[in-house]
């Protein structure tokens, strides 16, 4: 089956969540886009977005990107393990959109197993349950991660219409353990304190791993579903 779409480049932050998508990409006959592994955090993005080599194949007008991933639930609706599809990010009270009609694409060809929501781009780990609900009742968002305001903004330049589907990896009513310290500059994660921030909180240790597996594991089948031409009815 051809690209239905066409996407001409999934972006997915490095490390797991790179490794799912491709694993879901893995059996998939016909075209399928490029899947480049990005660094974690709005700086480290922006930087690599702006370096980046394959920058002249992204910035195509018309083009289209698709950002994938996990990402936290800022809502009591959404569980670990819900596939979401972003609407719009805000960051710091500006709001951008996604393309419409490429998330209408999207949405229609995964029917009733996706929801549409409002994220939250943070430039730091939110890893306390309670912010986690005071951010998404304050700033009327449904989920967060650290990458899609960045992308929007660099990609609105171009006219490169982004859409971004992400599965919730962390729910609302409970903390992770923070990871902060973990987190390099560049965007990479230092294996060292993020083996310490877990053994500091065991349980919420434990809760993230868990939670993580879950999301990648669905990250993987709505990879799979998305370009095999298995949809669903």
């Amino acid at each position: 089956m051809p690209n239905f779409l066409p996407i001409n480049t999934i972006l997915v932050p490095q490390g797991a969540e790179y490794k799912a998508v491709c694993r879901g990409l893995s059996g998939v006959t016909g075209s399928i886009p490029k899947v480049a592994a990005i660094p974690v955090g709005m700086k480290p993005l922006l930087k690599y977005l702006q370096a980046s080599p394959e920058n002249g194949q992204l910035m195509v007008p018309k083009s289209r990107v698709l950002i994938m991933g996990i990402c936290g639930s800022l809502s009591d609706r959404y569980k670990v393990g819900d596939i979401v599809l972003y609407q719009d990010c805000v960051y710091q009270g500006k709001r951008l959109e996604c393309d419409r009609t490429f998330t209408a694409q999207l949405h229609s060809y995964t029917s009733e197993k996706v929801s549409l929501v409002k994220s939250l781009t943070s430039d730091r780990m939110i890893w306390s349950a309670t912010e986690k609900r005071h951010l998404g009742e304050t700033l009327a968002a449904d989920v967060v991660d650290m990458e899609g305001f960045t992308a929007l903004e660099f990609f609105k330049v171009g006219g490169v219409a982004v859409a971004m589907l992400r599965v919730v990896s962390d729910d609302c009513q409970h903390d992770i353990p923070d990871l902060t310290s973990a987190i390099n500059s560049d965007g990479s994660l230092n294996s060292f304190p993020l083996a310490m921030a877990m053994l500091r909180q065991p349980l919420a240790a434990t809760r993230l791993i868990r939670g993580s597996l879950t999301a990648l594991k669905v990250l993987e089948q709505v990879t799979n579903l998305l370009f095999s031409g298995n949809r669903p009815e």
